[in-house]
């Protein structure tokens, strides 16, 4: 699957790039000997932020996967659904 939708594509990578930088200030405030509930605060808001990521992106492929469900025989169906099922099971 790709993303076709161009929209949802640059809301992807504008909120990766966010993540990037958060990463950074991350990086930076270690360096800089800040206080760790501070680093802390920083890194509930880039697991946040990721998770957010990772529900777009997975509704997009699920959405995509489920409108052409009808082009799949009952091989291509079960496989498309246990990938879906792995996936979830890791992003839990």
């Amino acid at each position: 699957m790709n993303i076709n939708d161009q929209a949802i594509k640059e809301n992807l990578v504008n909120r990766l790039k966010r993540i990037e930088g958060q990463v950074r200030g991350v990086q930076s405030m270690l360096e800089n000997e800040r206080q760790c509930r501070e680093i802390l605060q920083q890194l509930t808001a880039i697991r946040s932020a990721v998770l957010g990521v990772s529900t777009l992106l997975m509704e997009n492929y699920m959405s995509d996967c489920f409108l052409n469900l009808e082009e799949k025989n009952d091989q291509e169906r079960q496989a498309l659904l246990d990938d879906m099922l792995r996936m979830i099971s890791k992003a839990a």
